[in-house]
């Protein structure tokens, strides 16, 4: 990527940047203090990206950050923010391709030089000649890009674990041609005893492995960053658009607000937009990670690479580029994987010395070998075994690949995690406030039930009554009309209403089938004429105790019955509460309605009524969160709303459901796409899998060299060994992490 300076002046901003050449956990710490060098920049780079995600004042340029990064030893791009190929951040610091011929070659010419220097019988006179060249190769082209990190490295005075591997490579390789040159006899004959103090074998052998071990991690790396590149690459890549009556092909990177597109079945939504025209079935699977199709109508919002799956639908474009939803969710996981979780710090402290000590030990070993045994050849073989197993491939890969492949898995599930404190945060959380409309309930109110009034002259029975309702209700806008309408039309019917009358807080009026129709709040009816007798109040009042909202109805100047509707509770919320108990929360239902409702919707959930919080507004709802906080309660927020903002920001981990706000979005630390409230549950099911994942990488990286280095001082490990197990356990990290990939919560 071409590098484009930039002088800004302003606000603190942020920059990310590809860097060529890191390969371990110490590379990554070096970049990070030298970035930080600068007055007010941070810097967060992660090793299997091959990136930095920088924050930079004001009054300091692209180019500073490039130039200070070259200092480091390295070499730095700016990274285009939008429409940059995602798989670029993978081209750097040695892909799978760039080092398949090295390791072919490799393996090619060490078999024979293996098979030559260990067993007798493939041996000839002067073998030793023949395997010094054999290996030559393989030390100097194959093993190239250890040394040339480890000579980088060294003009900066630093070293990394290149700098291990280079030096135990050279030392085995070197050391065997001055014992060849110095006795050219030494494997004149087949055989021979002497030949046992050449290790061109070793230096060979160390150089495939470690080379194996690099390509499968560049493999493994690249596999874990694909659910990133998918994600980023779902949208649809043109849109038929409405211009001047016709329709017109363009690229859907060409779209504007307000442009009108054409989506037919089967094809993808091109960016966020509202429908004008048509009724269909989305599948938003891609986006929300949830499988059923959801009904859509005039007037819906619709979201950028979901699928029409039936009718045509005309759609007007309200966001597009950079700023649709898909844009959004891709710079939300790429700033989560491009992050550093706390658990990692203690790996970067510890790479930050580790090099330099080990090169001591080494050197200890060598000098205490020498003087303890007298043994050159112990000596050399156990220090050489030192610095290969000692190699912290492992211990820098630990944390950010199994972040990336997390966070990667969480976006395909529809769950986007901000940042890689969040990890830490659902380990810690023991409390949820739940808020109750949106997150657990629907928030759209549909008719329960139909209650005629006995002795009423009309309508006669509960259908009737909703028919002659709806009808009225159907030419009003208010929620409760439009739900009353829709029970009607999708039950009884609906027939036409003249002589329409509303008043706004009151009710609505109108003649349905010849009757006049009257509904609202009693007083309404009253204005109206209409006598509310102890009855029909008694019967309302039942309702309404029940946590309904209820409408009275009145047919031809007489009350006829009550109409009562609720909020509709989630599919599949009673069985996500359960699950956040499981995973030893207390659920606690939060809600701005009376504690009538609050305590019937938290019956029907399984949340206890001694953890349901009534009358709450929106102001309460940070209060509430304060409270249990002050109590001594980790606290996570679920909500969707504008006025659950501010309490998902004070929560110890706010969690937005994606069908909610952008303000409530901007606020989370957590966002589920969908709108159920079991994604609540799988996204801290997936964090807290992830850190425990990371754990399991760092202790398995930490162990393996605590018992690694003083077993090859001890002389009890052989350099080949040790190089296939330095290899060995680097894959076996990234292969725990990609594990991930088949969480399904």
């Amino acid at each position: 990527m071409a590098t484009r300076e930039r002088q800004h002046v302003g606000a603190e901003r942020e920059v990310s940047l590809d860097i060529q050449g890191m390969t371990c956990a110490s590379c990554v710490n070096r970049v990070e203090r030298k970035l930080g060098k600068i007055d007010g920049v941070t810097a967060s780079v992660n090793l299997p990206l091959h990136s930095a995600h920088v924050r930079v004042p004001a009054g300091v340029s692209d180019k500073d950050l490039v130039d200070t990064v070259a200092a480091a030893g390295y070499s730095a791009t700016v990274a285009v923010p939008e429409g940059a190929d995602h798989e670029d951040h993978m081209a750097h610091g040695g892909t799978a391709a760039q080092l398949r011929p090295r390791l072919i070659t490799a393996a090619a010419l060490t078999v024979p030089v293996l098979l030559v220097s260990m067993v007798p019988a493939f041996q000839f006179p002067n073998w030793g000649w023949v395997v010094a060249a054999l290996a030559l190769p393989v030390v100097l082209w194959s093993a190239w890009p250890f040394h040339r990190a480890a000579a980088v490295n060294a003009r900066h005075l630093a070293s990394t674990m290149d700098t291990l591997v280079s030096l135990g490579v050279s030392a085995a390789y070197l050391f065997s041609l001055g014992e060849l040159i110095a006795d050219p006899a030494l494997t004149a004959e087949p055989g021979m005893a002497e030949g046992g103090n050449l290790y061109f074998e070793v230096a060979a052998v160390v150089t495939t492995f470690l080379l194996l071990g690099r390509f499968l991690e560049a493999r493994a790396k690249t596999s874990a960053a694909d659910a990133l590149t998918s994600l980023l690459s779902l949208g649809a890549k043109d849109a038929v658009v409405l211009r001047g009556g016709r329709e017109e092909r363009i690229a859907a990177g060409e779209l504007v607000p307000g442009d009108v597109f054409v989506v037919r079945p089967g094809e993808k939504v091109a960016t966020d937009g509202i429908i004008v025209d048509g009724e269909s079935a989305i599948d938003a699977a891609l986006i929300t990670g949830e499988s059923l199709p959801v009904e859509v109508h005039p007037g819906d919002p619709v979201t950028g690479a979901t699928v029409n799956t039936s009718g045509r639908l005309l759609v007007r474009a309200t966001r597009v580029g950079s700023e649709t939803t898909l844009a959004q969710m891709g710079r939300l996981v790429s700033a989560a994987q491009s992050g550093k979780a706390p658990i990692a710090r203690l790996a970067d402290r510890i790479s930050s010395v580790f090099v330099p000590v080990v090169l001591g030990i080494a050197v200890v070993t060598f000098l205490l070998w020498l003087v303890l045994t007298g043994d050159l050849q112990s000596a050399f073989v156990s220090a050489v075994a030192v610095l290969v197993i000692a190699c912290p491939c492992a211990l820098g890969l630990a944390t950010p690949v199994g972040l990336l492949t997390g966070t990667g898995r969480g976006a395909q599930l529809g769950i986007l995690i901000k940042g890689p404190q969040v990890l830490e945060d659902t380990r810690t959380v023991d409390t949820i406030l739940l808020d109750k409309t949106g997150t657990v309930t629907t928030g759209k109110l549909s008719v329960a039930r139909t209650v005629p009034l006995s002795g009423a002259g009309a309508p006669g029975n509960s259908d009737a009554l909703l028919r002659l309702a709806g009808s009225v209700e159907n030419a009003a806008e208010h929620p409760i009309a439009r739900a009353i309408a829709a029970a009607a039309e999708a039950g009884p019917g609906l027939a036409p209403v003249t002589g329409f009358v509303s008043s706004p807080g009151g009710g609505v009026r109108g003649t349905v089938d010849g009757h006049l129709v009257i509904a609202g709040r009693p007083g309404w009816l009253e204005e109206n004429g209409v006598p509310v007798e102890a009855a029909a109040l008694e019967l309302l009042e039942a309702e309404q105790i029940s946590g309904a909202t209820a409408v009275l109805v009145a047919v031809d100047g007489t009350a006829a019955g009550v109409i009562s509707l609720q909020d509709t509770i989630k599919e599949g919320s009673a069985a996500a509460v359960a699950r956040l108990a499981a995973l030893g929360l207390r659920p606690v239902l939060l809600t701005g309605d009376n504690a009538v409702v609050a305590a019937t919707v938290a019956r029907e959930v399984g949340i206890r009524p001694e953890d349901v919080l009534a009358d709450v507004r929106p102001e309460g709802k940070v209060e509430a969160v304060r409270r249990f906080q002050s109590q001594g309660a980790t606290v996570a927020m679920a909500g969707d709303g504008v006025n659950d903002a501010a309490a998902l920001a004070q929560a110890d981990l706010g969690i937005a459901m994606g069908s909610g706000t952008d303000a409530a979005m901007a606020a989370a630390d957590l966002t589920v796409m969908g709108s159920s409230l079991g994604q609540v549950a799988t996204a801290i099911e997936l964090s807290r899998r992830t850190l425990r994942t990371i754990k399991v990488n760092l202790f398995w990286a930490f162990f393996y060299n605590a018992v690694g280095i003083p077993v090859a001082a001890f002389g009890l490990l052989n350099p080949m060994i040790a190089g296939a197990a330095m290899a060995a356990s680097s894959v076996l990290v990234v292969a725990n992490s990609l594990r991930l990939r088949s969480f399904a919560g």
